[in-house]
C-alpha cells in the first residue's frame, strides 16, 4: 500500500466532504487503488479531526484487559470495526480485527505483549541440573561406587610402585610415552 501525505489525505476528505463524487469516483480520480481507503480517511477525520489522517509514530501498546474491553464491546454491541475503533478513540480498525483474530485461535495468551527480536546475552544463564537432583537409580550408584573404587586401587598401587622405586618407575613411563608418541607420528 503507498504512503499518502497528510496533506494528500485532508484535500481528498475535503473534496469528498464538499463535493458530489463518492468514494469509488476519488479513487479513480487520484489512483488510488481502492475506495475504502478514502471511506477508512473520511470516517477517522470525522471521529478524531485533522490529527485521525496523520499516522502515529510512536507504536502505542495496550493492556490485555483495554483488548478484552475492546472486543467485548463489539461483540455485544454488534459494532464494526470501525465503530468500535471511533468509540474506543483509536485509529487503526484494522489492529481490533487481529486482536480478534488473535483472540479466537490463541485466547487470552495471544493478546498478551511480546518480546521482539532475540534475547539478550545476559551474564545470567540457565541454571544447569546439578547432580543431586539427577535421579539415578540404585544400580546406576552402585555402578558409579565401584568405578569410583577400581580408579582409587589403581592410583594407590602406583604411588606404591613409585614410593618403592622411583626410578624404575619412571624409566617405565618414558618409554610409554615414547612408544605412544611414536604410534602418533605413523599416523
Amino acid at each position: 500500500m503507498a504512503k499518502y501525505s497528510d496533506e494528500f489525505k485532508l484535500m481528498i476528505v475535503k473534496e469528498y466532504l464538499g463535493g458530489p463524487l463518492g468514494y469509488s469516483l476519488l479513487s479513480r480520480k487520484y489512483g488510488i487503488p481502492d475506495g475504502s481507503i478514502i471511506k477508512k480517511w473520511v470516517n477517522a477525520y470525522k471521529a478524531f479531526g485533522k490529527e485521525g489522517l496523520s499516522k502515529k509514530r510512536s507504536k502505542k501498546v495496550y493492556t490485555v484487559q483495554f483488548k478484552l474491553n475492546v472486543l467485548n464491546f463489539m461483540k455485544q454491541t454488534g459494532a464494526s470495526y470501525q465503530e468500535t475503533a471511533i468509540e474506543f478513540q483509536m485509529n487503526e480498525p484494522s489492529l481490533i480485527a487481529k486482536w480478534n483474530i488473535t483472540f479466537i485461535k490463541e485466547g487470552i495468551e495471544g493478546l498478551k505483549e511480546k518480546t521482539k527480536g532475540r534475547p539478550s546475552m545476559s551474564g545470567k544463564r540457565k541454571p544447569k541440573q546439578s547432580k543431586q537432583e539427577k535421579v539415578i537409580s540404585r544400580e546406576e550408584q552402585l555402578e558409579h561406587e565401584n568405578e569410583l573404587l577400581r580408579l582409587e586401587n589403581a592410583y594407590l598401587k602406583k604411588l606404591k610402585a613409585f614410593q618403592d622405586n622411583p626410578n624404575a618407575y619412571l624409566e617405565k613411563h618414558k618409554q610409554r610415552w615414547h612408544l605412544n608418541s611414536k604410534k602418533k607420528d605413523l599416523n
